[in-house]
């Protein structure tokens, strides 16, 4: 089993009850156990400014599907909670988005799958959260979660 942790985020309809949805529906997944989730916090948008603030939060997993597959999975409970990608701005709104920021201790970048998040480090929303679920983590390549919100200050 390989821990792993995936970044939440809604903007869209109801964001608590979405994120709320899209953690039943990991909790669901043959190969998945949702470990835990951390608080969500009220974040301003990031890149494409006209659009509502976003609930944004973090889930730890334990799981013995591949990056790749575990992707994928990702991106199917998006499309079963009404998110399209590609419709609209990028960085733009959406029902829902779960981003695979790490996957145990791996560095992956294949074409699609790019692991830790390429703009892990550059973003408060998701540094936050994992901080609040492993206070310990070293980001591969990149160093304590702790070190990266200090340089974020």
């Amino acid at each position: 089993m390989t821990t792993a942790f995936v970044g939440i985020g809604s903007n869209l309809g109801e964001p608590e009850r979405q994120i709320a949805a899209a953690l039943e529906e990991l909790a669901a997944e043959d190969g998945i156990e949702l470990v835990a989730a951390s608080t969500l916090r009220e974040t301003e948008p990031v890149g494409y400014l006209d659009q509502p603030s976003f609930l944004n939060g973090a889930a730890q997993l334990e799981t013995a599907l591949p990056p790749r597959e575990l992707l994928e999975r990702l991106l199917e409970i998006e499309s079963r909670l009404g998110r399209v990608r590609g419709e609209g701005p990028r960085f733009g709104p959406r029902t829902i988005d779960l981003d695979l920021l790490l996957y145990g201790d791996e560095t992956i970048d294949e074409p699609g799958l790019t692991v830790p998040h390429p703009r892990l480090a550059e973003r408060r929303f998701a540094l936050e959260p994992l901080a609040e679920l492993a206070p310990g983590l070293e980001i591969p390549g990149l160093g304590p979660v702790q070190a990266l919100l200090t340089e974020l200050e």
